[in-house]
């Protein structure tokens, strides 16, 4: 079965656990979505007891911080380990060409000249575009648009290997645009600030995000089966499981998962 890895599950300014970002294991290796905002990944990868030498696709989905400032770290383990002869074949990197323009000038800037030699020889880009699929891990992925109102971002979709359909919804809220990408989905993996009872605290719709009550109207009317809530606050992390869990139950009767920095999902149908 399909797992999710969860690496991090906070929003960018927490410091209680990682940036939301999260891996996706098939028996094709794993699919890396987002690195978080440092060098903490790596943190992550290990104590989650997975190996960078088993990533070979990732994907980026906006060029904020708390998602793209871990990248650079990525870069600089795969390519040390393929320097030391300890990672087989190529890394390939998807992201709109903002991103990528973005993170080689970061490379160049801060990594020694025998790693930056590796982009284009054995770590390569692919620039995505709206609607654009690519084969990851084996598996047929749709990136699309999210309709960020600050800075371009995608989500993407994709069907596991049980025949049940996942959906990253990025981590702003819902646009109508794109119905087509998460209607019916079995998996909705979807941002919640903070809790609605908590939105006069930390203002959600201010900062372009949205409630855990809002994700779950969502879930409810788009017939999603599966709902994961994560890019939260960290305020209230040793009762964020129970809290956010009640909030969605409120307006969703499918299955809602809230977790925590280094859970494992198992993704059934």
């Amino acid at each position: 079965m399909e797992k999710l890895h969860v690496l991090g599950t906070g929003n960018a300014m927490v410091t209680r656990c990682y940036n939301t970002c999260f891996a996706l294991q098939n028996d094709q290796g794993l699919l890396l979505v987002d690195a978080g905002g440092g060098n903490g990944i790596l943190r992550q990868m290990e104590d989650a007891g997975l190996s960078f030498a088993d990533v070979h696709d990732f994907f980026i989905t906006h060029a904020h911080p708390d998602h793209l400032g871990g990248a650079v770290w990525v870069l600089r383990k795969v390519m040390t380990m393929m320097r030391a002869g300890q990672f087989d074949g190529d890394l390939h990197i998807y992201c709109h060409k903002t991103v990528r323009k973005g993170l080689e000038a970061i490379a160049d800037l801060m990594l020694q000249k025998k790693f930056v030699k590796l982009i284009g020889e054995r770590v390569l880009f692919h620039d995505i575009e709206d609607g654009m699929t690519a084969r990851l891990c084996g598996r047929d992925v749709t990136f699309f648009d999210i309709g960020s109102t600050k800075l371009l971002q995608f989500g993407f979709t994709t069907t596991l290997e049980s025949g049940a359909r996942l959906t990253c919804l990025g981590d702003e809220p819902y646009n109508p645009d794109c119905r087509r990408y998460v209607e019916g989905t079995d998996w909705l993996l979807c941002e919640a600030f903070c809790l609605n009872a908590h939105a006069d605290r930390f203002k959600p719709y201010e900062k372009h995000h949205s409630t855990a009550l809002d994700a779950a109207r969502l879930a409810a009317e788009l017939g999603v089966a599966h709902l994961v809530l994560w890019h939260t606050e960290d305020k209230h992390l040793a009762q964020r499981k129970a809290l956010y869990t009640a909030e969605a139950r409120e307006a969703y009767g499918g299955d809602v998962y809230v977790p925590d920095d280094l859970d494992v999902i198992e993704l059934g149908a």
